[in-house]
């Protein structure tokens, strides 16, 4: 029979702390029970261990259970191991005779925090109690510290990572401001990729990623030679070759700090792919592009069209988009095509370079 023994302290203390003795002896059941009592503990009483399973699965789990060994139906072993199972943080103190300290050692190697050899000592009692409280109370802690720390640990991960790509961001902002071609390039590459991804359906984190690919697409040419990128004539084909090798070290640059973020990867690596292949840097063709890197694709080609450059001057918007169309399943994708033009029907808010 389960029986609820409350302290009589104030409720605060017998709400907040309890033990649940368990032995189908009642006389020695009963006499713990007064000890625990007189240590400021509330007691719970189950005379089996089943009637204990029973009551914790009903009470949820409790700091503290003492439980004998030796009893009828469902052992301390096995009543051990299922309690254990349903609460593993609980405190559980082993009542065992003197022939069975082999046992009690064995429920230590359970997961018990300790054994209590009988006839039981009031002062013993008093004393494993306040030990295996103790001990629980520092696993408690520890695992605290443990979550929090792995909380801590993400959080100052995730602020460092914010803080690498708000450095790249101003470091392409940078680069750019030296060169008054391409001033401002990936902050509307970036408006349109944004505005041409709702067309298309994208919405929250994806948009977010597509929006930071946009910005941050062209990182890699920091390792393109100055002469190459500002050469106000045709390109050699060793040049070429040279300035081919911005996407793949654009991507390299932002993998340790953005492998949570793939879609912004495969734009920086894929933005100079072609519908029909002859694209680079690797040669994908159609469906295998990444659709936000066919976004890009379309976006940065405009850009560059409809912007002054050094071999060339700029065609208006309408010839840009002329250009678009023209080139659909060859260059670009053309469901980006439309989705862009339905972005920006009216050419004349387009955010252009002044």
């Amino acid at each position: 029979m389960v029986r609820f023994r409350p302290v009589q302290t104030p409720s605060s203390a017998a709400d907040t702390a309890r033990c649940l003795v368990v032995d189908d002896d009642s006389q020695v059941r009963h006499a713990i029970a007064r000890v625990i009592e007189s240590h400021g503990l509330a007691t719970l009483e189950a005379g089996s261990g089943g009637e204990a399973l029973d009551l914790l699965r009903r009470e949820g789990e409790l700091p503290l259970v003492i439980s004998d060994i030796n009893m009828a139906g469902m052992d301390g072993i096995a009543f051990l191991r299922e309690a254990l199972r349903l609460h593993p943080d609980m405190a559980v103190i082993m009542l065992s005779g003197v022939t069975e300290v082999s046992t009690a050692v064995e429920c230590l190697k359970l997961g018990a925090l300790d054994y209590i050899s009988k006839p039981v000592m009031p002062e013993e009692v008093r004393a494993r109690v306040d030990k295996a409280l103790e001990k629980r109370q520092l696993v408690l802690q520890n695992q605290f510290y443990q979550k929090h720390l792995e909380s801590r640990v993400l959080e100052l991960d995730r602020r460092n990572k914010e803080s690498l790509i708000n450095g790249v961001q101003t470091l392409v902002h940078a680069l750019e401001a030296k060169d008054a071609y391409t001033s401002g390039h990936s902050t509307r590459v970036s408006r349109y990729a944004v505005k041409t991804a709702v067309h298309l359906g994208y919405t929250g984190a994806l948009l977010e990623q597509i929006r930071l690919g946009g910005e941050l697409h062209d990182i890699g040419k920091i390792g393109t030679r100055e002469a190459v990128l500002n050469k106000p004539g045709p390109l050699t084909p060793e040049e070429f070759e040279h300035i081919k090798g911005h996407t793949a070290l654009g991507e390299k640059i932002l993998a340790p700090f953005l492998g949570e973020s793939p879609m912004v990867l495969r734009i920086v690596r894929s933005h100079h792919e072609r519908m029909d292949g002859g694209g680079f840097p690797d040669a994908l063709q159609a469906q295998a592009i990444p659709i936000e890197a066919r976004i890009v694709t379309v976006v940065d080609a405009f850009d560059a069209m409809t912007t002054n450059r050094a071999y060339r001057l700029p065609r208006t918007p309408v010839e840009a988009f002329a250009e678009l169309r023209r080139c659909v399943d060859t260059h670009f994708d053309a469901d980006v095509v439309g989705a862009f033009e339905s972005a920006f029907p009216d050419l004349s808010h387009l955010p252009l370079p002044v």
